[in-house]
């Protein structure tokens, strides 16, 4: 154990589910009390958000809060199963550790892979010996439906990957990139609104397909590159507004040189 107080960490889990019961106990918050694992999943998603922000943006006064805002939502729809008497959250903990000791082998037995290829293909051979008997019958089953479609791009090219259906070389991939590349510009010369957004599509797909084969991924990359485009903006508007200027009024060249001085400065991002 790495220096973690275990009593500490043992003792504020169990506050939080003693406020949890208070919450939708008999003298508890009205609001708490009508809500149902279903209800709960919007503020999972918008906390799980938030987590994600103060992760990527390095603040960790954010993450540590955002963390403990998500703690709370997972407790507080155990504690809803629990009532029901579906499951506890120790039958959900055990059943994690006993999944995660039964996927690396490496770690906890004495298997030993030759690569990481060899490793990840274990992986989907246990999954796949996990799911059987379950409605997860097919590769794909167990990708969740509502995952953003960027983030779930990767995740279908991570899987096909995994089970040897991909393109044998990134130069092949660069290949059919500049394929969807031409068969999109061909779509948007037709003036075919449908076909253009299905091979921009295609293009979209292909090239996460190949960020994902650099080690990157496409989703974040993205999120980023939002970041930092908001961050420089800002900092164009306040340029502006120090220079008594109405960012409304400006041209696209006066937009372009505060751009230019707020890039050449580097202090966005």
């Amino acid at each position: 154990m790495s220096g973690r107080n275990t009593d500490a960490h043992a003792a504020a889990m169990q506050k939080l589910f003693s406020v949890i019961d208070t919450l939708i106990g008999p003298d508890g918050c009205p609001w708490d009390k009508e809500q149902t694992p279903r209800s709960m999943c919007d503020y999972l998603a918008e906390e799980t958000f938030e987590l994600i922000e103060g992760i990527r943006t390095g603040d960790t006064k954010e993450a540590m809060e955002e963390l403990g805002d998500v703690m709370f939502i997972l407790q507080f729809i155990a504690t809803m199963y629990e009532k029901e008497g579906a499951f506890t959250m120790t039958d959900s903990l055990k059943n994690n550790a006993a999944k995660m000791i039964r996927r690396h082998p490496h770690v906890f037995a004495d298997m030993n892979f030759e690569s990481k290829e060899a490793l990840l293909d274990n992986w989907e051979t246990t999954k796949k010996e996990e799911n059987k008997g379950t409605n997860k019958k097919h590769v794909f089953d167990s990708l969740p439906k509502g995952l953003p479609p960027l983030l779930k791009s990767y995740r279908i090219n991570s899987k096909a990957a995994r089970n040897k259906f991909t393109w044998e070389t990134d130069a092949d991939v660069e290949v059919q990139l500049k394929d969807e590349w031409q068969e999109w510009q061909d779509a948007m010369a037709s003036k075919d609104a449908e076909a253009s957004e299905e091979e921009f599509g295609d293009y979209l797909f292909t090239l996460v397909e190949l960020a994902r084969r650099k080690g990157i991924k496409a989703n974040s990359a993205l999120d980023f590159a939002n970041q930092k485009f908001l961050k420089r903006f800002g900092q164009m508007e306040e340029l502006a507004e120090q220079r008594d200027l109405d960012f409304s009024e400006l041209d696209l060249d006066a937009m372009n040189a505060l751009w230019d001085e707020v890039k050449a400065d580097g202090q966005a991002l």
